[in-house]
């Protein structure tokens, strides 16, 4: 079991997360997932996305990404991106079974949903702010990144950046078709509800034992 601690910095700018732990999990192709995806492709599209800046937890995502520096009009929290994609009429973004279950919690939650090979991962966890010239390598790009300073940011016990909180996820942990354990870590911001936060990880906990076998390790844990 991975421990996850934020400090006091980071407690302050109102973060808080749940996290669980699920093993043994098997990626295989599942009929009854794309069922899922196709309802939630037909449930939004169409509908109104102007409508979502009025959303509360769009509002909250947003107010959060301008404190720490971010124009969420030019980089959307993840949540509201994946739901503005699929109202606008395109297809659900589909990478592999394990990140595509996180994607569904997320849209459906607008909660953003980071999922780390646990294996990767060296010791334990610690939201911290960054002190600047900190190495990211992000997902979507082969070059390596220096932060800037006061960015919170997700690492290891070896202070690898494994995600710059909340919405960038490095190539260090990412899951792959090799992936076996995993940590699932909901990002929780101020104005956002404790329990929605938790029912976004319970989701993919739920959704990764149905269609790829997995067994979750405890009950999933809110830390703030």
């Amino acid at each position: 079991m991975k421990k996850l601690e934020i400090s006091d910095e980071a407690r302050k700018l109102g973060i808080f997360v749940a996290m669980n732990e699920v093993s043994n999990l098997k990626i295989t192709k599942n009929n009854s997932l794309d069922e899922i995806i196709n309802a939630i492709e037909t449930k939004y599209k169409g509908k109104n996305v102007d409508s979502l800046k009025d959303d509360p937890v769009v509002r909250a995502y947003r107010d959060f990404y301008w404190k720490i520096g971010i124009d969420p009009t030019k980089i959307r929290p993840s949540g509201e991106a994946l739901r503005r994609r699929v109202m606008r009429g395109n297809k659900f973004p589909r990478i592999n079974e394990i990140v595509d279950i996180g994607n569904i919690a997320s849209i459906e939650t607008l909660v953003p949903i980071g999922i780390y090979d646990r294996d990767k991962i060296i010791g334990n966890l610690h939201i911290v702010i960054s002190k600047g010239n900190e190495e990211f390598f992000d997902l979507g790009s082969k070059k390596v990144e220096k932060l800037d300073k006061g960015i919170p940011i997700l690492v290891d016990d070896e202070g690898r950046v494994l995600h710059v909180y909340p919405h960038r996820d490095s190539i260090i942990t990412s899951v792959t078709s090799d992936t076996k354990n995993v940590v699932i870590v909901g990002a929780g911001v101020p104005n956002v509800e404790e329990d929605l936060v938790k029912r976004a990880v319970d989701n993919v906990v739920d959704l990764l034992e149905r269609f790829c076998s997995g067994k979750k390790d405890y009950e999933t844990l809110v830390i703030k």
